[in-house]
């Protein structure tokens, strides 16, 4: 396996926003010679990303045959407001993605996924990938963003739902309703998963129920997994990365295997 770090920072958009490649070394003479690219947003309240869990995350993909590359994309206190500057960011890592497409095994799908805050990054993205303006800021063809699925993570979606609160809101967008995600799905969204708990004290599942019906309202390819329980940000839902608050829960674990499985059959 080999870990490379990339600046994501371009003339039309400077940012301090990284992509980190988690890449494995096809076996020789094996089937699979090419792999299926995941680009991962991780969660942290537009403040931080959490590298220990979200390499968990990405080693747990990388095991079940993906190319895995972590987004940390711009924060709070380096745009002002932050958005659109995390999508911008997440558009760079997508095209260069594409870019590699030969010397990292890559088979052309690419995926993008995000927790929390971070799947409001790529929910955003799901809805506005196609967009004039996100393809004027970037710089970017529309080939260049184009991505093929969508998982979702007990993402924040709208930003009248509670998080984050509103001392919090100007840090994040002046315009709240362009950045709530489930008010701009469209017919150009891709298939998408969304998995979260009924019981997430923090971000109200409100959030993942609100875009979900959005995506049905445009007819949009859809698999969705809510748990009977189980609290904020549990990423892969094992002791390796579950909240201390309490212990977690293997039930919940299944969303990757069942991820795993909607990613390898949209992707084919």
């Amino acid at each position: 396996m080999e870990i490379k770090t990339l600046s994501l920072t371009t003339s039309k958009h400077p940012t301090p926003a990284t992509l980190t490649a988690y890449l494995q070394t096809p076996t020789p003479k094996a089937p699979v010679q090419a792999f299926p690219a995941l680009v991962f947003v991780p969660g942290g309240s537009m403040t931080h990303i959490p590298e220990e869990e979200s390499e968990k995350t990405a080693l747990a993909f990388l095991a079940r045959g993906f190319q895995v590359f972590v987004l940390r994309y711009s924060f709070v206190d380096e745009a002002t407001p932050l958005y659109p500057s995390p999508l911008l960011d997440l558009a760079q890592a997508v095209n260069l993605v594409h870019q590699h497409q030969n010397d990292w095994s890559l088979t052309g799908k690419v995926a993008v996924m995000g927790f929390s805050a971070g799947g409001q990054i790529v929910a955003l993205y799901n809805d506005y990938w196609k967009s004039g303006w996100l393809k004027e800021a970037s710089g970017l063809s529309e080939e260049a963003c184009h991505f093929d699925a969508a998982v979702l993570g007990y993402p924040v979606i709208d930003l009248d739902l509670g998080f984050p609160n509103p001392a919090t809101m100007p840090k994040w967008t002046n315009d709240p309703e362009r950045f709530s995600a489930s008010y701009h799905v469209n017919a150009d969204c891709r298939p998408t998963f969304t998995w979260g708990t009924v019981t997430d004290p923090l971000i109200t599942v409100q959030n993942t129920l609100n875009y979900v019906q959005a995506l049905q309202q445009e007819n949009i390819s859809q698999e969705i997994h809510l748990f009977d329980g189980g609290p904020h940000a549990m990423d892969i839902a094992t002791d390796l990365v579950g909240p201390e608050e309490e212990p977690h829960r293997p039930h919940v674990h299944h969303w990757v295997t069942l991820a795993d499985e909607w990613l390898k059959q949209t992707l084919n």
